[in-house]
């Protein structure tokens, strides 16, 4: 039995259990708005409750319960990454761009101070985040406020997200890009830069060293148990998501030589054609809710720390020609062909979040017609594959009785694949 055909990306529908499947980082996300809520947000307690989170559902993992010391310290966390941001967005002037917007209420805040927020995210989280937001607004306060399904890594889909704000932009980064391998680091910033080079403006994250300001807390609170409270939130946060947090060229590892984890990051910032200005966070530290009961003096700890770490602002090289063209940004697209029990791909352009799940739909639609036991895939044509492409080989993986193979792949994609036990086929092999 032979057949051929192309894939349909069109036509086919893609639901939310699909988008969820692909990308369930976006638990992480709920996660944190619980801790937002818990620290006593009044706007992040109105969420939770449109999107009926619970703390079981929002904390406790597949097999680690949640207990009071990792909710504590993570609504921390989150109260000093969210509440610094949101003010060094609004201080800005510009049009506030969350990047990735999570389910934070942070669109309610910008709209109640009368200024424009743009939350994106993946399209999982847009599709829940963004009803749930919008009916807590006024009519006056809605127009200030979209929201956009965009996969960070693909210049297309941001491109087209930012193609509708006039004028410069704050993007805002928060628990992002310790979930980014080196590769999907590298479109990314390559994307902002352009869109930065176009729109003008500047990016702020504290991702880089949010690992820092960490420790910082765990040790101001629990001293000697800090490697433990900091592998059980890891462990947890990882189980939860079913994706794990990775050590890339931008994070700073606590775990090795800081000052060269430093180095290296800052070399990397500028190696992608950006300046960078470090902030310390002293000179912006919140009001805690979350911190209002504690000990005044590890209070006074965690502050005095705070001038020891900082959040990055991004800005782009001036001195350095940016290409904002979309040349070499080629639209996903796939051809299949049925030889036996055996499926053939063709596939072409990036296998990213926001085509991974129209290729799942397709798979899981050809396997009702067809007992499939194998996949062999012709990559000659594939740029990139981000973690969720990933994870829909694995679950085509994982289907087969035989395995999946790739032949003709190209460098980027045989590291996204290297830890895996999925065959690779090229010209040496």
């Amino acid at each position: 039995m032979y057949r051929k055909n192309m894939i349909d990306f069109e036509g086919i529908e893609i639901d939310q259990d699909l988008l969820e499947r692909t990308n369930p980082i976006f638990n992480t996300a709920k996660m944190t708005l619980f801790q937002l809520a818990e620290a006593g947000h009044d706007d992040a307690k109105a969420v939770a409750k449109k999107l009926n989170l619970n703390r079981k559902d929002t904390q406790d993992s597949k097999t680690v319960k949640a207990d009071e010391t990792d909710l504590f310290i993570n609504s921390i966390i989150m109260e000093v990454r969210y509440f610094t941001n949101g003010k060094l967005a609004k201080e800005s002037g510009f049009t506030e761009v969350d990047l990735p917007c999570g389910f934070t209420p942070r669109a309610i805040e910008f709209a109640k101070s009368g200024k424009k927020y743009v939350g994106m995210d993946l399209p999982a989280t847009i599709n829940e985040v963004e009803p749930a937001i919008m009916s807590l607004l006024d009519e006056e306060q809605k127009k200030l406020v979209n929201f956009e399904g965009v996969d960070a890594t693909n210049y297309q889909s941001l491109k087209s997200a930012f193609d509708k704000i006039d004028g410069e932009v704050c993007i805002t980064t928060e628990g992002l890009l310790m979930y980014l391998t080196d590769s999907e680091m590298d479109s990314m910033c390559d994307n902002i830069r352009k869109i930065l080079a176009e729109h003008g403006g500047y990016w702020i994250t504290l991702d880089p060293e949010i690992s820092l300001l960490y420790v910082l807390i765990v040790k101001a609170f629990y001293g000697e148990r800090t490697r433990e409270i900091m592998y059980q939130s890891k462990y947890r946060i990882e189980d939860k998501s079913d994706v794990e947090t990775i050590q890339n060229t931008i994070t700073i590892s606590v775990r090795s030589d800081v000052q060269e984890n430093m180095k290296n990051a800052m070399n990397y910032i500028k190696s992608k054609g950006f300046k960078l200005e470090k902030i310390p966070y002293a000179n912006h530290v919140p009001k805690f809710k979350s911190l209002e009961n504690s000990d005044p003096k590890i209070v006074a700890q965690i502050k005095e720390g705070f001038k020891k770490v900082c959040i990055w602002k991004i800005t782009v090289d001036e001195s350095d020609n940016v290409d904002v063209s979309d040349a070499g940004t080629e639209s996903f697209n796939a051809n299949a062909s049925i030889d036996g029990d055996r499926l053939n791909l063709i596939l072409s352009g990036n296998l990213d979040t926001l085509s991974a799940p129209k290729l799942l739909a397709n798979y899981e639609k050809i396997k009702k017609d067809t007992a499939l036991n194998s996949v062999f895939i012709d990559c000659s044509k594939l740029n990139y594959i981000s973690s969720a492409g990933l994870r829909v080989l694995l679950i085509m993986q994982d289907d087969c009785e035989d395995r999946v193979i790739m032949k003709s792949c190209n460098e980027t994609v045989i590291e996204v694949l290297s830890k895996t036990s999925i065959q690779i086929l090229n010209k040496n092999n």
